[in-house]
């Protein structure tokens, strides 16, 4: 049996949920990007429980439901009886069902309901307001497209809008997870062979079992892997996007390699597409979830020091070194892609290495906030500042992939340019390398 890790938290709560809904019907939203792992989260919270995990197809709304109708009398002995041909008619007999039975009932890819029938969110919130209080279900409405489930459940003009008791977004796996699975993989890893799955994966499940149940188990071969001819990594990014953002997506993506390039400030980004992207960082920040503002720590929220930053790590990747070389996957040149990759590789994951230890301390340490900080000239820089208000401490670390290449001497003047936004704190500084991970 494939052994499922960590998600003790989410598994936790999702316990909880389940124990209040035998009182009181519960409706929880689950959120994340494809390949997270939320199925495999909701299967194994309801592998001993009374429940039906439903999927939506790209069917007909018909056909939907005598599908759905078969899973509901399998895993419940829900029967229904007569031709049910709307979503509308279904689900109010599952409310009938469940005034008196208990059960956990998932729709998973909820959001693609809309295109099936956008008339059935109304006809749920009316069902949903009218026999919740009577009903003993644990509903769970699950979806990878962040942009479509955000607008369904959290636009204020939206029929279930509010309706929902519970959100779980579910994130990527933490550094310490990351490492426990490469380990079980290859218990003789490097730390090159975890930077490598951390900057080819983020943490994001689906990538980094893809690549150690291929024996992808070491920086070498998961390169390899992922340059192969059949390699999911060369069509995932866009496949991805394309489904939050649509067919127009030509400008968005140019602004993706732009930012992975590291062209992160909107006016040389401006200068470059030849008009002004503000309202395309926004929709990319905001409506699809795929960059965020990051300003020094310690500036004001409206302070306009920003650079964007793409906020996963295997799109980051994909921008740098599969979009922005198309034309080699095009010819079929993959052993050119891969010398590509190979040259810029240390070059491009000094910054993944930077990324991995802010989640490795936020992780480990019990912090208030953590960032990066720079001056307004850009001529003092410090990769990470973690500060905890409590005990009044400030951590200042400076990230590079060889741990000779640090210099303290430097890093200390940086720090006196820093010292006025944390008067009256124990400051303690560190280095951190490749040795460190």
């Amino acid at each position: 049996m494939k052994k499922f890790y960590d998600r003790k938290n989410e598994l936790k709560i999702l316990e909880q949920i389940e124990k209040n809904s035998y009182s009181n019907a519960a409706f929880t939203i689950i959120t994340g990007r494809r390949r997270i792992g939320k199925t495999a989260l909701l299967k194994k919270f309801i592998s001993t429980k009374k429940s039906c995990y439903l999927f939506t197809t790209r069917s007909s709304e018909p056909i939907l439901c005598q599908q759905w109708q078969k899973e509901l009398e399998q895993s419940i002995d829900l029967k229904i009886f007569g031709s049910i041909t709307t979503l509308k008619e279904l689900f109010e007999q599952i409310i009938e069902y469940s005034k008196q039975e208990h059960f956990i009932l998932i729709i998973d890819e909820f959001q693609e309901l809309q295109n099936i029938n956008s008339s059935f969110f109304s006809h749920l919130q009316n069902i949903w307001d009218n026999c919740k209080d009577n009903s003993k279900i644990n509903f769970i409405a699950c979806g990878s497209v962040y942009s479509m489930m955000i607008k369904i459940f959290e636009g204020a003009k939206e029929p279930l809008f509010g309706r929902a008791t519970a959100k779980i977004h579910l994130k990527p796996f933490t550094p310490s997870v990351c490492k426990e699975i490469l380990k079980d993989f290859n218990p003789q890893y490097t730390n090159e062979d975890l930077l490598c799955l951390y900057m080819l994966s983020g943490g994001v499940a689906k990538y980094i079992f893809l690549l150690m149940e291929s024996g992808s188990i070491t920086h070498t071969k998961m390169i390899n892997y992922v340059t192969g001819i059949s390699s999911p990594f060369l069509i995932d990014g866009k496949d991805l996007l394309i489904s939050e953002i649509g067919k127009d997506y030509g400008i968005y993506f140019s602004i993706l390699s732009l930012i992975s390039s590291g062209i992160t400030v909107q006016s040389e980004i401006d200068s470059i597409i030849q008009k002004n992207t503000g309202s395309y960082l926004s929709n990319l920040n905001k409506t699809f979830n795929v960059i965020k503002p990051v300003r020094p720590i310690f500036s004001k929220p409206e302070s306009r020091n920003v650079r964007w930053q793409i906020t996963d790590s295997y799109l980051r990747f994909y921008f740098r070194f599969i979009y922005s070389n198309q034309n080699l996957i095009e010819l079929g040149q993959y052993d050119l892609l891969k010398k590509l990759i190979l040259r810029d590789y240390k070059t491009f994951t000094g910054k993944t290495l930077e990324q991995y230890f802010t989640e490795k301390i936020n992780e480990e340490m019990h912090l208030t906030y953590i960032g990066g900080w720079w001056d307004k000239k850009s001529q003092n820089e410090i990769d990470i500042v973690a500060v905890n208000e409590l005990d009044k401490t400030c951590h200042i670390f400076e990230v590079k992939r060889n741990a000779k290449k640090i210099d303290y001497k430097a890093l200390e003047e940086k720090i006196n340019a820093l010292r006025s936004n944390v008067p009256g704190f124990e400051i303690n500084m560190k280095g951190l390398s490749m040795d460190d991970m």
